[in-house]
């Protein structure tokens, strides 16, 4: 799946020339970066270089790598597990809470306690991505109120650390 995103064609920049992506480390970022836009970049200083194409993700202090909202859109198109909520559970979600079994609309199959998962609307939206905590076939037999994924990052996220950015 990975090579699916490296080797994704971009026609961006003054060339109309194809180019593939690369993943590329700034400080402790993590970005996802067309070539025409790295050679770009090389022009200038890397210190002054403050963002470079998509951050996906950053490393914390103790070396560990978290995935940003901003990748979404990436993990999106090439999710393997997916969620889809009902539209009385989705703005529960946005304000940053789990998914509740009362509000799962839709599973895919086989997915398994740990799995990541990408959350939709019931209109393919993706507004989100998490952490299963039941397998498709336990989440059948679940109580209303059992906790399906647990939440990670979400769109909602633009607004609630609105003062940060």
């Amino acid at each position: 799946r990975i090579w699916s995103l490296v080797e994704n064609p971009s026609c961006e920049g003054p060339d109309s020339n194809p180019s593939h992506y690369y993943f590329r480390i700034n400080k402790n970022k993590v970005y996802y970066v067309s070539e025409s836009l790295v050679k770009r970049a090389a022009n200038g200083t890397r210190n002054n270089l403050i963002s470079l194409g998509t951050c996906i993700g950053k490393y914390t202090h103790g070396c560990s790598f978290h995935l940003t909202v901003q990748s979404l859109s990436l993990l999106a198109a090439n999710a393997k597990h997916k969620v889809w909520l009902k539209p009385t559970s989705k703005m529960a979600f946005l304000y940053g809470n789990h998914v509740l079994k009362s509000g799962l609309g839709r599973i895919t199959e086989n997915s398994a306690p740990g799995d990541g998962v990408v959350v939709f609307s019931i209109s393919d939206v993706p507004l989100g991505f998490g952490i299963s905590t039941k397998s498709t076939q336990d989440c059948r037999k679940l109580d209303p109120n059992g906790i399906v994924v647990l939440h990670q990052a979400d769109i909602g996220e633009y607004l609630r650390m609105e003062d940060e950015l």
